[in-house]
């Protein structure tokens, strides 16, 4: 997002923000009309193809139901447990987009027919598969479906052999060639108590790298790389798909994409379904990006208690710090226009920020608005967020943390 984007996002926070004035801080909300906004455009950009909802970027029973009610088919969990809580919920399609060892979980979805209809666990090695035959045998519950998984297949993108070798791309399955995935589904199945429902390709080199740098500019080499990525998929995708179902004997799901690669993984005929979640509430991350337009929709409110300097305004909390390698993209930001010292950052219960030249800061009691570096992790700092509509409170609902709800 460009400075006057910034700038635009800072005075949007106005009118809700007066909404929420007479409650302390710190505070989450939600601005509906972005959220449904965004929604919108990600459903456009799926291009008719049916879209998963990532839970793990949203953290919020009731923006998981809205999303679903928007037209989002079905959800991704990030854990078993949290799965098993939603099927609980009435979610009817759970696909589960990370490898369990939790084995409480796995009894538990043994042991419940239902839940197996519902739920799809994702596996990408035979210990996983071993530890669904052993909560399977151990439930005592013969009759019903079999578990269903997905095969994790590794979609980033290899470059050179050997010592000169680069892997781009997020470490996850280690599964990458028809053969392999064809002879994790032959384990997978040699009993009939566990089938395989599909595949995942993430393509997380391309889905979660922004298209610019800091400054906006463009970058060529995350172009390049984004394009190679692409190609490269187009080719061995298609490839494992086609021997997993000769094999199988039927068609499977295969899933993909991510908020920031819909349109491309769209174009591949392989698709059968699309997953997002983060482009729901436009976190800082997702300022950057050419395929669609960041429209900001969380933000959590803090308040002024200190006045070191005329420039200087401490507020109270803040140390909401995203995931992932260490640097100042994974810093909540301000967005009037403050920044935070590089000498103590977002702190653990208060956050001095810096302003421009020429500029006072606000008055002790005044409320900063600030955005998170990623989306559902931003939830879990709070037991409530409130669903804002200009300058009212529409509704004020738990987060999975208000639930009562820890899923890791």
């Amino acid at each position: 997002m460009s400075p006057v984007a910034q700038g635009r996002a800072g005075r949007r926070a106005a009118p809700w923000g007066r909404a929420v004035r007479g409650l302390a801080g710190p505070l989450a909300v939600v601005d509906l009309d972005a959220f449904e906004a965004n929604a919108a455009d990600l459903l456009a950009r799926a291009g008719g193809l049916p879209l998963r909802l990532a839970s793990k970027s949203v953290r919020v029973r009731a923006l998981l139901d809205r999303a679903l009610a928007a037209g989002f088919r079905s959800v991704m969990a990030y854990s078993l447990a949290e799965a098993l809580w939603l099927a609980d919920q009435g979610v009817e399609d759970v696909l589960v987009g990370y490898p369990t060892v939790d084995r409480p979980a796995l009894a538990r979805l043994a042991a419940d027919p239902d839940a197996r209809q519902a739920i799809t666990v994702m596996i990408d090695d035979v210990s996983h598969v071993a530890l669904l035959e052993r909560a399977f045998m151990r439930s005592g519950v013969a009759g019903g479906p079999p578990i269903q998984v997905c095969i994790d297949v590794d979609a980033s993108l290899r470059l050179g052999v050997g010592s000169l070798s680069a892997h781009l791309g997020v470490r996850r399955s280690g599964l990458r060639h028809p053969e392999e995935v064809v002879r994790l589904a032959r384990a997978t199945e040699r009993t009939g108590r566990l089938r395989v429902r599909g595949v995942m390709f993430y393509e997380a080199q391309v889905a979660g790298v922004p298209d610019a740098g800091p400054r906006g500019a463009r970058s060529p080499l995350v172009q390049v790389m984004k394009g190679l990525s692409l190609r490269e998929l187009s080719r061995r995708r298609p490839a494992v798909v086609a021997a997993l179902e000769e094999h199988l004997g039927r068609d499977v799901l295969v899933n993909g994409g991510g908020t920031g690669s819909l349109q491309q993984t769209a174009t591949d005929p392989t698709i059968t379904e699309l997953t997002a979640g983060s482009g729901l509430l436009c976190p800082t991350l997702f300022d950057r990006y050419e395929a669609f337009t960041s429209r900001p929709a969380a933000f959590f409110g803090l308040d002024v208690v200190r006045r070191p300097t005329p420039r200087l305004a401490t507020v109270f909390g803040g140390g909401y710090i995203a995931s992932g390698p260490p640097g100042t993209d994974r810093l909540p930001r301000p967005v009037d226009g403050s920044r935070l010292l590089g000498s103590e950052g977002a702190g653990e219960v208060q956050t001095p920020l810096r302003y421009p030249p020429r500029r006072t800061g606000p008055a002790v009691g005044s409320r900063v608005w600030m955005r998170h570096a990623k989306a559902g992790e931003l939830m879990e700092r709070f037991d409530h967020v409130h669903l804002v509509r200009d300058d009212r409170v529409i509704e004020t609902v738990p987060t999975y943390r208000g639930e009562g709800q820890n899923f890791g």
